[in-house]
């Protein structure tokens, strides 16, 4: 009986705003976002393997630290196969998305953004699953896309899932579900810190949500160490990328080329943006054909640029390694950054599964990679040594800071899972200068300004602002106010209430105690009433005086408007509240927050 009773006790507990909860809700929900994260990316590298492997015979370069499985031996290329997968994956991902759980098409980020700010923290149960199994088929059949947006939306759904089964506020949903977001991203980027503090910038264009940081820190954290124990014989902990020991920043003169990496982020993520969009509203969207079609249509499209520049499939971060280690050419690199715009933007805008963090990490380090070569051949002697490998992964974080308004998440992300710390000073130089010149744009369009700008916090800025503000700056004073005597018959009641420029009158007796308060909204229903004069006097109709100090806020005179349906309140003395100051009308009130708001948003 006594465990039973503390059983029952625990969701009370885990309701209470004590620290020590939020230590164990970060470690349970990193544990099971761990566990997800790890069979998400274990079946999609079997998914690849038999897809590629198997089916098209062709290999698919993968990144150092997540070699899973090694190349099949004997494969034999077959071209259609190769051709037609992404058009099979799309259609099959289709199908299950449009069947089980529409809203996990796309990239996912935005779901779960929109979720924070728009649902209460909330996302149904099923859709983590139906998200991963959808996104499994889009990328293990060469669709352009990456797991980042999955694994937030499945990170993000075990967070939801938990505080729902606790009975915990919408507060405290919204929480646990960065939680579970940071924790799906730390684990399957090995990026602890990087995917903790990305899932709480990335909601906002200027903010960071620091009521999550410490629960989403230790899940992060604990996500990433539950994934790296299962695949301990496998990466051993190392980081996903690896790169040369020689790539450094020890030249201030190479900020120069840096610089210019930066401005060149950012009319190409402006582009790229445009691109991702402007696919999805003109061309899929009236599409006059079932939804669930549109994924296959997009993935035939892959599919002939795939027989082209077969780099652009799947995450690409193959390629991204090939060129963290300088052995990809120039013009080859320049072809991926155009034509993996183009394959992303066709496989997600059209509705497939997948998230954008890694073809965009893809995009920039190529990007980044171009501009490193360039400026080998075109230093003019500056310097005498421009390493571009360097530029690959500085054009990573840089391109993504831009593009997704992220920039610590971005630098950190980068710098854990290449272990380039050394590149600091460029990454995040060049992440800002990306970043300040794409900030009215954003690939997560779901994003909000800061905030002030979130429903997830209105109700308290709401309050802190009223809070903030006093009835002395807003009441009129004593001049407009008539009073009632208490004793006065009906018939006068009528007379003073046909006076529409007066709303509240006060009802007091002859040693000046305030009885009440009369207004037309209260006594019309029988304002008009016949042989009422004989019955009824002042008093008898007067409500109960709602009334408020000049010290006092406005949100304790919004608190005493709801309470009685009158459009005035009474301003009294502090020392003496039968001593009439003045009144307070609810629209002055209003009128006054809204300058307020109008005001500070101007700062």
């Amino acid at each position: 009986m006594e465990e039973k009773g503390l059983v029952k006790r625990l969701p009370d507990w885990f309701r209470k705003g004590k620290m020590s909860r939020w230590i164990v809700l970060g470690v349970i929900v990193g544990v099971i976002s761990g566990l997800g994260a790890a069979g998400f990316f274990f079946l999609l590298e079997l998914s690849k393997e038999f897809t590629f492997g198997r089916l098209a015979g062709y290999y698919m370069a993968t990144p150092t630290g997540e070699k899973l499985f090694p190349a099949p031996q004997d494969m034999v290329f077959r071209r259609w196969v190769f051709f037609i997968l992404p058009a099979v994956g799309g259609l099959i991902s289709g199908l299950i998305v449009y069947r089980f759980a529409p809203e996990a098409e796309g990239h996912g980020t935005d779901a779960m953004i929109d979720a924070f700010h728009n649902n209460e923290g909330s996302i149904r149960g099923r859709v983590p699953f139906v998200k991963a199994v959808a996104t499994i088929f889009t990328l293990a059949t060469g669709g352009s896309a990456g797991r980042e947006g999955p694994i937030a939306q499945i990170g993000g759904g075990i967070g939801s899932w938990i505080a729902k089964a606790l009975k915990l506020p919408a507060q405290d949903r919204r929480i646990l579900l960065l939680a579970g977001t940071g924790g799906g991203l730390g684990a399957i980027f090995r990026a602890p810190l990087g995917g903790a503090i990305t899932a709480i910038e990335v909601i906002y264009k200027e903010d960071l949500e620091t009521d999550a940081l410490i629960p989403t820190v230790i899940s992060s954290i604990t996500a990433y160490t539950i994934y790296s124990l299962i695949f301990k014989h496998v990466f051993d902990f190392s980081p996903i990328f690896e790169i040369s020991k020689s790539i450094t920043f020890n030249d201030p003169r190479e900020l120069i080329f840096y610089v210019i990496l930066g401005l060149v982020c950012v009319p190409v993520g402006v582009v790229y943006i445009r691109v991702f969009y402007g696919l999805r509203d003109k061309v899929f969207r009236p599409m006059p054909i079932p939804n669930y079609l549109k994924p296959m249509i997009g993935g035939l499209m892959v599919g002939v640029i795939g027989l082209y520049v077969p780099e652009i499939y799947s995450g690409g971060w193959g390629q991204l390694q090939l060129a963290i280690n300088g052995q990809l050419a120039l013009k080859l690199m320049l072809m991926i950054v155009v034509f993996k715009i183009l394959a992303t933007s066709l496989t997600i805008s059209s509705g497939g599964s997948g998230g954008v963090f890694g073809p965009t990490l893809m995009i920039g380090g190529m990007l980044g990679g171009a501009i490193g070569v360039i400026s080998m051949k075109y230093s003019g002697g500056i310097i005498d040594h421009v390493d571009a490998r360097a530029f690959v992964l500085v054009g990573m974080a840089a391109f993504f800071a831009g593009v997704a308004n992220a920039p610590l998440g971005a630098l950190l992300m980068v710098t854990e899972m290449t272990a380039g710390y050394r590149l600091v000073a460029p990454l995040l130089m060049v992440s800002m200068i990306a970043m300040i010149f794409t900030r009215r744009y954003s690939i997560y369009e779901k994003q909000v300004k800061n905030k002030f700008s979130s429903p997830a916090h209105a109700g308290e800025f709401t309050i802190n602002v009223l809070e903030e503000m006093r009835v002395k700056d807003v009441y009129k004073p004593k001049e407009g106010i008539f009073t009632i005597p208490a004793s006065a018959r009906f018939a006068e009641v009528q007379r003073c209430l046909a006076n529409e420029e007066i709303e509240v009158w006060p009802v007091v007796r002859e040693d000046g105690t305030i009885v009440g308060v009369l207004s037309l909204d209260t006594t019309k229903p029988i304002l008009f009433e016949d042989g009422m004069d004989q019955i009824l006097n002042a008093a008898d109709l007067a409500i109960p005086a709602a009334h408020v100090h000049p010290t006092d806020s406005l949100y304790q005179a919004l608190i005493e408007f709801l309470k009685y349906p009158i459009s005035e309140i009474l301003v009294v003395d502090n020392d003496d509240e039968n001593e009439i100051l003045g009144a307070l009308a609810h629209r002055d009130l209003i009128r006054a927050y809204n300058k307020e708001i109008i005001a500070r948003k101007g700062k």
